[in-house]
């Protein structure tokens, strides 16, 4: 999920955006022409016979998906149901969750399903480089089949040295994106009319009669196909994901106008090739080409999947500042890597684990072809789980009611459906990887999540009221040193164990005493005007509570400049943050079971700093332990 270039909004304006949106949104669902047909026909576990009948019914699918899915569910639909412009599974999870009141049992079951959905994303995230560059390099062994042995090690090499460049943002390697995009898509188009000019009846494929007689006919072989039909719609998840860094309009004009006419080309291009040379196979969308084009061709192939790989990779870093912000994910290092583009993030610890899991998997499947079998269960999982939530949005949030809106998601769910359970049958033959891979994070998600409201109800159970405490110090305490001690805590009705524990120990207050809290809303962005609320309390103390959208960056300092003087003057120099560091203790009459409390607490003990992650200059910090039974 790059974001755009810098300043391309305020400079090109639509065209601007549309053509930046070729290049960062459509990378994934652009290069799919490299395998799909090619997994369809020559599948390694369930393959379809080339017969002609085939060939017409497996295009009249890939077409009807494509308008049915893509064009009418995807842009046209789902992009209709924005967090304030913001796209993506977390932000219809925000959405769903705020058609629903707080009580309402539907509440833990849309949790459930926007984690579970993200956790699928992230096994997308690791397939979609791995197969792409793979399936690119693989154009080697058709310019010259000695070069086959050296496939593996350059697709290592090039994702190797793509994790590697992620420290150095994509700002300017982001300015290229789109001419290149633009010139895949024109390739892709030239090569899908040569095609298509040697075999004119393959324009037949159009006419839905021929994916129902394949379904009706063979339903067997129809069902099959359907595994396959679906890599040609991986990515769309991407429009709805990359909707805040353009907007919809630009997306729809490049899907419209460029990137859909390009892809049915190129499709049709490769179905005429297969009824004309059935022999061609083993790699069609290269075969279409002629010999003398195979080596400019493959490395346009590579950067257009490098291309790809990257916005997906930029794609699982934005995800996850939002699960981390939204409270599913255990604090990480976060580094900006642009002065000017917020949306431009490089997490260094999800970085690396995608790295070593994407090698993993070329090493482990060898073949574009292999690695084929294990794609599609991610992202028809995410499919399913985002029309769920998109019936929860227009029921309830768009006041469809249940019946209207079940109508309509019904066709679209079912649909999903039939590619879900098509790809099940790969769970053996490698779908087991993005499950497993899926299943673990939904299970490090979720135990974190129930792990830190079972912390914060432990703190405030345990916690001191903070207006009787206040109220009592005048009395208690009669020493009173220069400056402000801010002190931040989870709960702001209750003294922050800081507090306490620099009462014991230190027997002193600052002259003046902050209670700071930070809250996380389920939108995208909060305004200025919303920021930060104040409270006075007797005795020189403050409540103080930061707001922040799960798309903010959670600068404590930043925001407490908003503060109004007349309320409390901050000076810098003066100022200290205390901070509670607790050391968790597992427990046998938990709500929670053994096994999670020790999940949480290795989380908790390995979780990224509370001062980096709220920007809180290290100087002037303060920590406190205190020990915490859950």
């Amino acid at each position: 999920m790059v974001s755009a270039p810098a300043n391309v909004k305020a400079k090109n304006g639509l065209a601007g955006l549309s053509l930046a949106a070729t290049g960062i949104v459509y990378g994934d669902i652009g290069t799919s022409p490299l395998y799909t047909l090619n997994t369809i026909f020559s599948s390694v576990t369930h393959p379809i016979t080339l017969a002609e009948e085939h060939i017409l019914g497996v295009l009249s699918l890939i077409f009807w998906s494509l308008m049915i899915v893509v064009s009418i569910k995807y842009v046209m639909f789902i992009m209709r149901a924005d967090n304030q412009g913001e796209g993506g599974i977390m932000a219809l999870m925000a959405l769903a969750l705020r058609s629903l009141k707080p009580q309402s049992r539907l509440r833990n079951g849309v949790i459930l399903l926007g984690i579970f959905g993200a956790a699928l994303f992230y096994g997308d995230s690791v397939i979609t480089p791995a197969i792409s560059v793979l399936s690119a390099v693989e154009g080697l062994e058709i310019a010259s089949p000695e070069l086959k042995p050296f496939v593996i090690p350059i697709t290592i090499g090039i994702l190797w040295g793509l994790f590697l460049f992620q420290r150095k943002g994509t700002a300017s390697v982001g300015r290229l994106f789109g001419p290149i995009m633009l010139l895949w898509f024109f390739v892709l188009s030239v090569l899908g009319l040569i095609g298509i000019l040697t075999e004119p009846k393959i324009l037949n494929a159009l006419n839905p009669i021929h994916a129902f007689h394949l379904l009706h006919d063979s339903p067997w072989a129809g069902f099959l196909s359907l595994g396959g039909v679906v890599l040609a719609l991986t990515g769309a998840e991407a429009l709805y994901a990359d909707m805040g860094h353009f907007g919809r309009l630009p997306i729809q004009i490049a899907w419209f106008g460029l990137v859909l006419p390009a892809l049915l080309l190129n499709y049709f291009g490769q179905g005429a090739l297969l009824m004309a040379h059935p022999e061609d196979i083993t790699n069609p969308f290269f075969r279409l080409a002629p010999e003398w084009a195979l080596y400019p061709l493959v490395t346009l192939a590579t950067t257009a999947t490098v291309i790809a790989s990257q916005a997906v990779i930029s794609g699982t870093f934005s995800i996850t500042r939002q699960a981390m912000l939204l409270g599913y994910v255990p604090r990480m290092n976060v580094l900006q890597t642009s002065d000017d583009r917020q949306g431009q993030i490089y997490i260094p610890v999800i970085n690396w684990i995608l790295m070593i899991a994407v090698i993993f998997l070329v090493l482990g499947f060898e073949s574009s072809a292999k690695l084929a079998a294990a794609y599609g269960i991610a992202v028809t999982g995410t499919m399913v789980i985002t029309s769920l939530l998109a019936f929860i949005v227009v029921s309830r949030l768009w006041a469809w009611g249940w019946f209207k809106g079940g109508l309509f998601i019904a066709i679209f769910l079912g649909i999903d459906l039939a590619f879900f359970s098509a790809n099940f049958i790969k769970i053996e033959s490698g779908g087991w990887f993005p499950l497993l891979f899926g299943f673990g994070l939904f299970i490090l998600m979720t135990t974190w999540k129930q792990g830190r409201l079972l912390l914060r109800d432990r703190l405030k159970n345990d916690a001191i009221d903070l207006r009787t405490f206040v109220s009592s110090m005048s009395k208690e305490i009669s020493t009173r040193v220069p400056g402000t001690a801010i002190f931040l805590t989870a709960n702001p009705e209750g003294v922050p164990h800081a507090l306490l524990h620099n009462l014991k120990h230190n027997k002193v207050l600052h002259q003046e005493v902050v209670v700071l809290s930070v809250r996380f809303m389920d939108v995208p962005k909060v305004s200025y005007s919303e920021r930060l609320t104040y409270e006075a309390l007797p005795n020189q103390f403050h409540r103080i509570t930061i707001s922040f959208g799960f798309k903010d960056e959670p600068n404590i300092p930043a925001a407490l400049t908003l503060l109004n003087r007349d309320y409390l003057e901050l000076n810098p120099m003066q100022t200290s943050y205390f901070i509670g560091r607790e050391a968790l203790i597992p427990s046998q009459n938990s709500s929670m079971p053994l096994w999670r409390q020790r999940l949480f607490i290795n989380m908790f003990r390995n979780a990224g700093s509370v001062v980096s992650y709220f920007n809180i200059p290290p100087n002037a910090v303060v920590e406190l332990g205190a020990q915490v039974v859950l």
